[in-house]
């Protein structure tokens, strides 16, 4: 049974659409490797940050971006939060709306 790719919200998924062109084709080859391999793709592709947070780790010509997201029953993936990547630390300001987004998902999947 293959997972499947669903977003926050319609904004999150056209903020991921709307990245640099070679930062957008590899959101979607990850997530095509996603939809049959499941949520963890192991580094450099994912990254674990515990509780059930993941980012997916997107690196093109114009730059890098992460995409953070989580899992929910059914092998369902939703992805939470983007950004374009401008200092080496991903920013706790990220984080925190990835983290505040999966516990609305995964409150209402309850």
């Amino acid at each position: 049974m293959p997972y499947s790719i669903h977003y926050y919200s319609d904004a999150v998924q056209a903020e991921i659409l709307a990245l640099p062109k070679t930062l957008a084709a590899r959101y979607v080859a990850l997530t095509d490797r996603m939809m049959v391999d499941g949520a963890n793709l192991h580094e450099p592709h994912t990254k674990a940050f515990g509780n059930g947070l993941f980012e997916l780790r997107l690196k093109g010509a114009e730059g890098i971006a992460r995409v953070f997201y989580c899992t929910l029953v059914g092998r369902r993936i939703v992805m939470l939060h983007s950004f374009v990547k401008k200092t080496d630390k991903t920013p706790l300001t990220e984080r925190r709306i990835a983290e505040t987004r999966m516990k609305e998902v995964k409150n209402a999947d309850t």
